[in-house]
């Protein structure tokens, strides 16, 4: 889809405004969809999608995202993400210092099982969270079930290239993984 952007404000609340309302239907719950699977959170996820979706809505300048604009919301909202993921493993290593301990794992009702998976979903976000963000990015969407095709496009990599980009991405996030948890059973 490319958006053209209107010069003066009549032609703009006429037209800009569909385009981005239709901009936003098509792409919010997938949107929403990836973030959830980084983020492990609902209401973190739909937040950060509609952070994205207001930057690129205030931040509207001709000839600045008329190429790809899903790209772009892509791109911003992963890194949205990626910061937000950040800033919560520093706030848990800051508790886990003081001796407190973070209240979502502390449910004596849920099953082994049930804690291990949510634990292994933690580590995994953890060194997604270290990753450059093209190759979290490249792993994200690889593993939400879209198409290299897709995937290339919506990263603006050619397809070739992302090959070898998910091959470097999955050897680095081995590589972190071993270091920060070794190999589990």
């Amino acid at each position: 889809m490319i958006l053209t952007f209107a010069a003066s404000p009549e032609a703009r609340e006429r037209g800009e405004d569909r385009d981005f309302e239709q901009l936003f239907l098509g792409y919010y719950p997938r949107l929403v969809r990836i973030l959830l699977r980084l983020t492990g959170n609902p209401a973190q996820a739909e937040e950060l999608a509609a952070d994205a979706f207001y930057k690129f809505y205030s931040n509207r300048r001709p000839g600045l995202r008329d190429t790809n604009p899903a790209g772009w919301l892509y791109r911003t909202a992963m890194n949205l993400a990626f910061d937000a993921l950040r800033a919560d493993t520093r706030r848990v290593r800051r508790e886990e210092r003081t001796g407190r301990d973070s209240l979502l794992h502390e449910n004596p009702d849920n099953p082994l099982n049930t804690l291990l998976a949510e634990e292994r979903r933690d580590r995994v976000r953890a060194v997604i969270s270290q990753l450059k963000p093209v190759q979290a990015q490249a792993l994200l969407l690889g593993s939400s079930g879209y198409s290299s095709k897709e995937i290339a496009a919506l990263l603006g990599l050619r397809p070739d290239s992302l090959y070898m980009l998910i091959a470097r991405a999955k050897a680095q996030f081995e590589k972190k993984y071993l270091r920060l948890y070794g190999r589990t059973q």
